[in-house]
């Protein structure tokens, strides 16, 4: 199953890709988690990656690229995959499309989770105190936020003529939006 999981940061995102993963026994595959990897081990991408996202700003989609089409061609990955904070905009979502059809692997559904900007506020300052992620400054939350609603949400459109994007409600407890995208990924189960 080839799952795209969309959402602006503090979703739930990455909690709800993880537990997809783990269900479906599919990667998880991040492109934050494969950035901080690298910056945290000091690889010349992390490097060049570093300041680009202490500014809040996004990594140059051809470095994103290659690195999806490294991650999807990996054998784990042959089952399927959850993507997850990647494409960020439409040029992303085009070189993705193109990525997908010429490995024949087309995404099967696009998940939105959908949660108003100050419960997403919120749960970002509450896991920047959690976990110390310096990358969580309420200027920097606020800037991708405002990135997110101009570049991210408006690929919801762009999936919406593939008749496969399915809104969740973001908002409530991390089991109640696990419910909701579990009945909707077996209902995609059946039809594949």
């Amino acid at each position: 199953m080839n799952v795209l999981i969309l959402g602006p940061q503090g979703s739930g995102k990455g909690t709800q890709a993880k537990r997809i993963a783990a269900e479906y026994d599919i990667p998880h595959v991040a492109t934050g988690d494969i950035f901080r990897e690298a910056i945290a081990s000091r690889t010349p991408l992390g490097r060049e990656v570093e300041p680009i996202l202490a500014r809040g700003q996004l990594v140059p989609d051809e470095l994103t690229v290659s690195l999806i089409r490294e991650r999807l061609a990996e054998d784990d990955a042959h089952n399927g995959f959850v993507l997850d904070g990647f494409p960020r905009n439409a040029a992303q979502a085009e070189a993705l499309d193109e990525l997908l059809a010429e490995i024949g692997r087309p995404l099967d559904i696009v998940l939105e989770l959908q949660v108003p900007d100050e419960v997403c506020i919120e749960r970002l300052l509450k896991r920047a105190e959690e976990e110390g992620r310096a990358d969580d400054t309420p200027t920097v939350i606020e800037q991708r936020l405002e990135i997110y609603h101009r570049e991210t949400a408006p690929l919801v459109e762009h999936y919406l003529a593939t008749g496969k994007v399915v809104g969740i409600h973001g908002e409530g407890s991390v089991d109640e939006v696990w419910a909701e995208i579990q009945d909707t990924l077996e209902q995609v189960k059946v039809r594949s």
